[in-house]
């Protein structure tokens, strides 16, 4: 690699060697990276400054740690085992150091979290907000789509949803925002390994990965598979420090709507998962919620016991169209 301020900012990006294992042929340095594996998932995932995150809020680490995981949550939702990332920054110059660096470091520790291999990228001049696109490079021979969801399916979650949602909602208000909501917001964990168990033992019929709220995501679900999905208000697993700082109604809006828990919901067949799930508790030490179940017809409802529906009444987030709920 020549030398020049360019190449010898993206020098110190790059790890000091190139990865040595069997599914990287060929790693950052030269104009492609190779890669080979049984079925090659491919995702990428844009972050923007003022869009997906505020310099004010967040270290340069956690920003470059989040836009990484949002990404590989991706791979998650596909219970595809990570190979590598792509990293893509556009940088204003005055960032164009230590700031920079500092970003790829939380980029490369998420990465490694979860056995994902620096595999190059791009770095510009921006004259604008810093702005960072993630590409991410999987294996999935036996992937997981969300199109495999089937009537009379159950609906499951992993974890405890709304507490990114509440940070930002009280970053916004200019409150003094909830320690354990902030560490959902600045390192969400992509569900690589609870995906991969999943899919490893044939329990995950359709699955998708919690971006943009329950609601939305769950409405993805429901396109892809032909079906309605039934969601009982009274099971989803609101995450303590909601539970704390909302209402009940509040509460409950946020963990369907907040989005960026980068949690897994998946279905599987009736029965199935009660085999498992104490299993998954202890292996993974999060929590595993039954949040409803598959039905006939179309969209994401509320169900009670006697299996009445109401509409929602609240969806994901959504960049154009409209604005986040809550």
């Amino acid at each position: 690699m020549a030398r020049g301020p360019e190449f010898d900012l993206i020098r110190r990006f790059l790890p000091r060697q190139s990865p040595e294992r069997p599914d990287v042929r060929l790693g950052p340095g030269d104009d492609c990276a190779i890669v080979v594996g049984d079925g090659i998932a491919l995702s990428a995932d844009m972050s923007v400054e003022g869009v997906h995150f505020r310099r004010d809020w967040l270290s340069f680490q956690e920003i470059g740690g989040r836009a990484a995981a949002a990404a590989l949550s991706d791979l998650a939702a596909m219970a595809a085992r990570p190979i590598g990332i792509l990293v893509s920054l556009a940088i204003p110059e005055a960032d164009a150091g230590e700031a920079a660096v500092e970003v790829m470091d939380g980029i490369r520790r998420v990465a490694a979290d979860v056995g994902a291999a620096l595999l190059g990228g791009d770095t510009t001049r921006s004259p604008g907000p810093l702005a960072i696109d993630v590409t991410v490079v999987g294996e999935a021979p036996n992937p997981v789509p969300r199109s495999g969801a089937a009537v009379g399916d159950e609906v499951w979650v992993t974890g405890e949803l709304g507490g990114s949602g509440l940070f930002v909602r009280q970053m916004l208000a200019g409150e003094r925002p909830s320690r354990r909501a902030r560490e959902r917001f600045a390192a969400p964990v992509p569900r690589v390994a609870e995906a991969r168990w999943l899919a490893g033992r044939g329990l995950a019929r359709a699955m998708i990965d919690l971006s943009d709220g329950l609601a939305g995501d769950a409405a993805h679900l429901s396109a892809a598979s032909g079906v309605a999905i039934l969601l009982a208000p009274e099971l989803i697993p609101i995450h303590p420090s909601v539970r704390r700082h909302a209402r009940r109604d509040d509460a409950l809006r946020l963990a369907i709507s907040g989005g960026e828990d980068y949690e897994l919901c998946f279905t599987a067949p009736i029965g199935l998962m009660e085999q498992h799930a104490e299993a998954f508790r202890a292996a993974f030490r999060i929590p595993l919620t039954c949040v409803g179940r598959v039905s006939g017809g179309d969209g994401v409802w509320w169900t009670d016991a006697e299996g009445h529906r109401q509409p929602l009444g609240t969806s994901g987030y959504q960049h154009f169209g409209g604005e986040r709920d809550g």
